[in-house]
């Protein structure tokens, strides 16, 4: 994942409630998987932070939208993507340009 900015103290805690039986089948996964629970979940709170398309993706299935926001969230993702397409550069160059312009105006 990114460079994380390390400030304040690592006492905050993230809580919710579910049932016996999700919390036994989530433990059996995450044990097949060698996870424990903070590393997930730390993993996907990072992911939804930064915007990775794999969690965000996600995350506009399962959200409360009306239908004509998706399809203007979906077309204007699109249009973007399109776009970078169409300038013939790859994601990374377009990172690249970015880490550029921050280095060069910091104040920004």
């Amino acid at each position: 994942m990114a460079n994380e900015i390390d400030y304040g103290n690592l006492t905050k805690r993230i809580v919710f409630t579910d049932n016996d039986h999700r919390h036994a089948k989530l433990l059996i996964r995450l044990k097949h998987d060698g996870l424990s629970q903070a590393a997930f979940f730390r993993h996907l709170i990072t992911g939804y932070i930064e915007s990775d398309d794999r969690i965000h993706g996600f995350i506009n299935e399962v959200k409360p939208q009306s239908k004509s926001r998706v399809a203007k969230s979906e077309k204007l993702r699109q249009t973007g993507k399109e776009n970078l397409s169409d300038l013939g550069l790859s994601e990374q160059q377009v990172i690249d340009i970015f880490d550029l312009i921050a280095e060069e105006h910091s104040e920004l």
